[in-house]
């Protein structure tokens, strides 16, 4: 049922993706996710709760970003939730079995990725770590702006490894999420 394989980092047998390619802010982000949000909420309907969030940089005005449309979507059960994997494929969403706790997705293809989409339960800790740090840039500009100053850095760096490109900014996104689940000033 798999739409593509699980790429392991390193490795040659694996699926070509694209490389890691960090653009300025495109005020259209904000707009695409809106009109994806509304093909979400109906097909993904019968295992919805806690809404459907725009997450990641393109979720931050002004913060340069992989210019992919970051999507959590809260669902009451994980588990019932695969049954929505086929749903979803049928709209152009390829799943790929990345982490135990989400059912993670790409759109329209592993090549060419315009959106990230993920079906997560609301009551998971990295709900709330994600929404948090999303909304800590958004009101932290100076911290968006260091945020972005890594990715370029680690975009140079990792521009043929996505998931190390994506490790590499565990601490610092770590420390965010840490500062703001606190309420910590900057």
């Amino acid at each position: 049922m798999d739409s593509f394989r699980h790429i392991t980092p390193g490795s040659r047998d694996t699926v070509s993706e694209e490389h890691v390619h960090i653009a300025e802010y495109d005020p259209a982000w904000p707009a695409r996710f809106e009109a994806e949000r509304t093909l979400l909420e109906r097909v993904v309907a019968p295992w919805l709760e806690g809404g459907v969030h725009h997450v990641g940089s393109t979720a931050v005005h002004g913060l340069a970003a992989k210019p992919v449309v970051d999507i959590m979507v809260g669902v009451r059960d994980l588990e019932e939730a695969r049954a929505a994997i086929p749903v979803l494929a049928a709209e152009s969403y390829c799943y790929f079995p990345y982490r135990e706790y989400f059912h993670w997705f790409c759109k329209p293809s592993p090549q060419r990725r315009e959106f990230h989409m993920y079906l997560i339960e609301p009551a998971h800790p990295q709900w709330h770590a994600r929404l948090a740090f999303r909304d800590w840039l958004r009101m932290h500009p100076e911290t968006a702006a260091e945020y972005a100053a890594l990715k370029y850095e680690l975009a140079a760096r990792y521009s043929d490894d996505r998931e190390a490109y994506t490790d590499a900014k565990v601490e610092f996104v770590e420390r965010v999420v840490a500062q703001a689940l606190r309420g910590d000033l900057p």
